[in-house]
Order: C-alpha cells, then sequence, then structure tokens
C-alpha cells in the first residue's frame, strides 16, 4: 500500500460525521510518539543542564515536567472524541464563538513558530552532516537540506490526517530504530565523573528547568490534540484516549532528554555546540560511516513533529476566519514557514537565543489558556452540542468576557514574573519581579511566570466558569 494513497482530506472544521467515526485510542500512539521522538530532546538534556541543575535535578525535572504538560494534551485529547472536532472549535465553547478569535490567533502564531524552528533543526542538522562527510558547500548543503524537510512538511500537512497517521507510524518505527543506534554509538562517550560532579543547584533553578521542559515540550501540544481523536467514535474509553496520547508522547522524550544529559555533562565542549546547532552538535560523537543514517533520523524525528504542527496550523487559520479550504491553509502556512526557516538559518546569529525567547513569551499565554481549557473540559458533564459550537446566538454565546479577561490578567501576571533577555524587544517582561527579588535575584531566571499562568487560568475558570457551564448544560 502506498504511503500516500488517498486524496486529500476534505474535511476541515467541521464536526466529522458518525459513519466517518472509526479506530480505536490506540491510533493515537503513533502520531504523539512520531511528533515527540526527535533527536531534539536529547539537546534538551544539555537545555536542562544549563540551568545550573545537576543531573539528577534534570531527570527528575524531565520526568515531572514532560508527564505534567502530557497529562493536559490528554486531557486535551479526550475534548476530540466528544466533540469530533479540532481544538480550536471546541475551544470556542469556554470563549464563545467569536471571542475564541483571541486564542485562536495566539495558537496560530505557537504553531507556525514550532513548525519554522523543527525545519529549521531538520536544515541545520542536514547542513553539518553534508559539509562534513563531503566537503559540499556549507549553504549548499542547507539548501538541499531545507528542500527536504520543507517539503515533506508540507505534503504531509496539506493532505491530511489519513496521510499524516500513515507517514507519523513508519516515522515512529524508523526514528526509533536509528536513535537506538545512535546511542548505542555514543554511550562509551558517557563520562560518570564528569557527571557527577556537576553541582546541584537551588529550587529556583530546578523550577525553571521543569517549567522549561513543560513549555517546551509538552505545553505546545495542548491546542491541537483533539485534531487527531475527533476521528474516534464518542463512545471510545475516555481513560485510554488519555493514557495512549500520554505514553504515546511522554515515553521517548523523557529517556532521550535523560540520556542528552549525560553526554552534555560530560564534556563542556558539546553543551557549547549544542547552543549554536542544537541537532548537527551530536555529529560530533558519531563515527563517520554512521553519518548518513543519522541525518535520516534527525530530519525524519523533526519533520514528524513539523508535520503535525502545519496540519493544526491550518485548521485553526480556518477555524479563526479565513474564508479558504483546509488544505489551501496549510499551503499558506507552508509559505509562512518558509520565510521563517530562511531567517533562522541563514539570517539569526545564532538559535537557541530565538528558540527560547519564542518559548517564553509565547509559553505565558499559551499556559493560561491551555489551563482554561482543560478547566472546561473537566467542568463538562456532557458531550458538546455540535451545531452551536457554529452559531454564536447559541448557548456557547458569542464572547466570554470573562474567559478573555482571565487570558489577559493570567497573561499580564505571568509576564511579570518571567523574564527574557533573548532579544532587546522582550526585555519589558519581568516588571513584577521587584516582588520576589527583582530581575537579579533568585527568582529571575526560573520562569514562575509560567507556573502562575497555568494556576490563574486554571482555578480562575473553575471558580468562573463553573455557573456559566451548568447554565448550557441544563437545556
Amino acid at each position: 500500500m502506498s504511503l500516500f494513497k488517498g486524496t486529500i482530506e476534505l474535511n476541515g472544521i467541521n464536526v466529522i460525521n458518525k459513519v466517518e467515526r472509526s479506530g480505536n485510542p490506540r491510533s493515537l500512539f503513533w502520531p504523539w510518539a512520531a511528533g515527540n521522538v526527535s533527536l531534539l530532546a536529547l539537546s534538551y538534556g544539555s537545555f536542562f543542564l544549563g540551568f545550573g541543575i545537576s543531573f539528577w535535578q534534570a531527570t527528575w525535572a524531565a520526568i515531572i515536567g514532560v508527564i505534567a504538560s502530557f497529562i493536559l494534551v490528554g486531557i486535551s485529547s479526550l475534548a476530540g472524541k466528544r466533540a469530533n472536532a479540532p481544538t480550536m472549535i471546541i475551544s470556542r465553547a469556554a470563549f464563545g464563538v467569536k471571542g475564541n478569535v483571541v486564542p485562536g490567533l495566539l495558537s496560530y502564531l505557537v504553531f507556525v513558530g514550532w513548525e519554522t524552528v523543527l525545519v529549521s533543526l531538520a536544515t541545520l542538522a542536514t547542513g553539518t552532516v553534508f559539509t562534513r562527510i563531503g566537503h559540499v558547500d556549507p549553504t549548499l548543503s542547507k539548501v538541499l537540506g531545507f528542500i527536504v524537510a520543507a517539503g515533506l512538511t508540507i505534503l504531509g500537512g496539506v493532505l491530511g490526517l489519513s496521510v499524516l497517521m500513515r507517514i507519523q507510524k513508519v516515522l515512529t518505527i524508523a526514528t526509533l530504530i536509528l536513535t537506538a543506534g545512535y546511542m548505542a554509538l555514543t554511550i562509551s562517550k558517557i563520562d560518570w565523573t564528569n557527571i557527577s560532579n556537576l553541582p546541584a543547584g537551588n529550587i529556583q533553578a530546578f523550577l525553571g528547568a521543569l517549567i522549561f521542559g513543560v513549555t517546551g515540550i509538552g505545553l505546545g501540544w495542548v491546542n491541537s490534540a483533539a485534531d487527531y481523536s475527533r476521528y474516534l467514535p464518542r463512545n471510545s474509553s475516555s481513560r485510554a484516549v488519555i493514557g495512549w496520547t500520554v505514553f504515546g508522547s511522554s515515553t521517548f522524550p523523557i529517556i532521550m532528554v535523560i540520556f542528552g544529559a549525560m553526554l552534555a555533562g560530560s564534556s563542556k565542549e558539546l553543551s557549547g555546540a549544542i547552543a549554536m546547532d542544537p541537532v548537527g552538535a551530536l555529529t560530533t560523537l558519531l563515527p563517520t560511516w554512521y553519518l548518513i543514517p543519522f541525518v535520516v533520523v534527525a530530519v525524519l524525528g523533526l519533520i514528524g513533529g513539523a508535520i503535525l504542527d502545519l496540519y493544526s496550523s491550518g485548521l485553526t487559520l480556518v477555524s479563526i476566519g479565513l474564508p479558504v479550504k483546509r488544505y489551501q491553509a496549510a499551503c499558506l502556512d507552508g509559505l509562512i514557514m518558509t520565510i521563517g526557516t530562511i531567517y533562522l538559518v541563514w539570517i539569526a546569529k545564532d538559535f537557541l537565543g530565538p528558540l527560547q525567547g519564542f518559548l517564553i513569551t509565547l509559553g505565558v499565554p499559551v499556559a493560561v489558556w491551555s489551563a482554561i481549557f482543560v478547566a472546561d473540559v473537566i467542568l463538562r458533564q456532557r458531550d458538546y452540542v455540535d451545531a452551536e459550537l457554529f452559531d454564536a446566538r447559541g448557548r456557547y454565546g458569542s464572547w466570554n468576557f470573562t474567559s478573555i479577561g482571565l487570558l489577559a490578567i493570567g497573561s499580564f501576571i505571568g509576564f511579570g514574573f518571567v523574564t527574557n533577555t533573548f532579544a532587546s524587544w522582550l526585555n519589558w517582561q519581568g516588571y513584577l519581579l521587584f516582588l520576589i527579588g527583582g530581575k537579579d535575584g533568585a527568582w529571575a531566571y526560573s520562569n514562575i511566570g509560567i507556573l502562575f499562568a497555568l494556576i490563574i487560568g486554571f482555578f480562575g475558570h473553575i471558580i468562573l466558569g463553573r455557573a456559566r457551564i451548568r447554565s448550557q448544560e441544563r437545556y
């Protein structure tokens, strides 16, 4: 059977018809595993240690942060089964049919940002490998890598879910096999003496690493989770939907972050190189004969996540009102992704700075929205009323200013308690840190504002949204 057999998916933001709902929760394992098995997770081990913590602190930060964030993704997947609609359509129940344009625009920026980051990483990694193998011109190597990475990402995102699920299954198996090969070849580079000598960080540093794991690995998927569960029958096991989502998405990243921390903790030179080229730097530990398999696994792993982002960004763009088909929106997103990749690869002076600045800045409002959405799903005892998710005069209303206000308040407080020194135009953040020691204090780089944003969004909606939801479900 051809990997690309079938036509372009014609379903967009509509509710999936009952006759088209099929499969079981186990099918969710493949897209979530493929989207999170990227070699970038190995580089995250270095990023975690960069907070000034020990290897064991990094290990626990990875375990707690990854699982906690993907539990939120699992609950979001549950909403897809209960509504058979994309995430950013279901979000209308919490923000209003028209009011949801606010988190919709935010969600779109997250998708486009991440797909650009992932394709940029694939481009940089390909350039590094080709240059080392055949002394190919670095610019030409990057161009070749970009064509492959961007082409496959756009193809998968445009063709739709049926093709996407086939691609993701192949990507997962291939990436796992080749990643195991990478680990086998580099395990001898681990120096337990150097790792044991890493000093332990304080609680603020540990929380900073944990929060970075939440925002950088799992949180950005909450706004797309229902997109991949919306084809499931409504009688599917809710526990299984959450379980397979969490299992598929968190198992491999945790293992890879821990292994990456071992490698980075063994070599300061490797840690420094990762900051400039997060995936390509990993090639310095490999024998030449494994470089081609390495670039294959690097590109395939990154593309797995980029395809999910491009697919969901197209759905989100249509959900906020762009009058085009889903696949047309995906093509537009591909163009934007191309422009962004060109900037990150050929113009930006380093990679880690833009990445962390992006994660922190968008991570705050995304955290508030995610918490509101998850709380809304938990509070609802009945399935969503399909037609009224598209009717501003229906029970979900046009604008829910309570939720929008909560998003604004949570973002204001969250931004006040994070620091972002990765670009001069982001220095305005951290304006409330004077309450806990200032921008030079112990809490300055913990990014605790993300945690505040999650708490405000979740408990704020539990308190303020309960009565509205009960009223909606009364008739």
